[in-house]
């Protein structure tokens, strides 16, 4: 082999050596690109599956804040809001992990798939609670309704045991109808003229009443002067009459039978009676049974 062949030779295979080194280089150039960009497709996944875990975490608490906000038993309401905070820690933790840390993110995944077990079941109970809750409710409102309508009865009877009381007590009560007045003298004449005059004479008569007890009956006279004060003497006293003592002129005693019985009583003039307008009621049995006012002249 001469000199020429063996020089084409050489360069020959050095040719052929660069191009294995070429195709080597490119072949390991394109392998390092395809573990690059294969590692650039991990992290991205990776980026997105922290981002849709901060997202679920993101929901969890809001939906452990919407059940705090429906609950009001302390107890539970205490588990609940453990349960948040770790939640919270958790987000926490999802903002600072790294991307590569493939390892603790699918940590965290499984404890917030943990936590929303946990939700699940706080739910149910928060459920029942409010479901027995509104029950309770249903069943005070309907004993409300029943204890507002027995007052409401008790209230009416009464009433009108109040109203039948009154009926009775009105249907009991004495009555002295006709009342008259006139002036008399010493000599049980009429007369017309104070000045004239020894005594004033009431004529009336106690009503039939057969609704009223009958027995003896204390009836009492006030003799009003025009000055509304009461003619006294010293047969006068008082008596009881709506939760207080009163004066009145004179008194008298009757048997009443509960029929209709004719009465007289004289008032003896003994002071100064001035002209005018006179008034007498007549009471018993702690009611006013009759009234009449008169005039007097001089």
């Amino acid at each position: 082999m001469d000199a020429d062949e063996k020089e084409i030779r050489k360069k020959t295979l050095i040719i052929m050596a660069i191009i294995v080194l070429v195709i080597l280089i490119g072949g390991f150039a394109y392998y390092v690109y395809q573990k690059e960009q294969q590692m650039s497709d991990m992290a991205d996944a990776f980026a997105l599956e922290k981002e849709a875990l901060m997202d679920e975490a993101f929901e969890l608490s809001t939906t452990y804040e919407g059940q705090i906000a429906r609950i009001g038993n302390d107890s539970l309401l205490a588990l609940l809001t453990t349960e948040q905070m770790k939640v919270s820690r958790l987000i926490e933790e999802l903002r600072t992990v790294k991307i590569t840390n493939e390892k603790r993110i699918n940590e965290l995944s499984r404890e917030i798939v943990t936590l929303r077990s946990v939700m699940r079941s706080y739910v149910i109970q928060i459920d029942s609670l409010n479901s027995e809750n509104q029950q309770l409710r249903v069943e005070k409102e309907q004993a409300t309704r029943r204890a507002q309508q027995a007052t409401s009865q008790v209230t009416q009877l009464t009433r009108q045991n109040e109203q039948l009381t009154e009926r009775i007590t009105v249907a009991e009560r004495l009555n002295a109808a006709g009342i008259q007045a006139k002036l008399i003298n010493a000599k049980g004449k009429d007369v017309k003229k104070i000045d004239q005059a020894d005594q004033i004479v009431f004529t009336f008569q106690i009503a039939k009443n057969i609704s009223a007890p009958v027995g003896e009956k204390n009836l009492y006279f006030r003799i009003m002067k025009p000055d509304d004060d009461v003619l006294q003497d010293s047969n006068s006293g008082v008596f009881p009459f709506e939760g207080k003592n009163i004066a009145y002129s004179m008194m008298k005693l009757i048997e009443y039978d509960g029929e209709e019985i004719p009465q007289t009583v004289y008032w003896k003039i003994g002071t100064y009676l001035s002209a005018g307008i006179y008034r007498i009621d007549i009471f018993a049995d702690g009611n006013n049974i009759g009234r009449k006012s008169f005039t007097l002249e001089r």
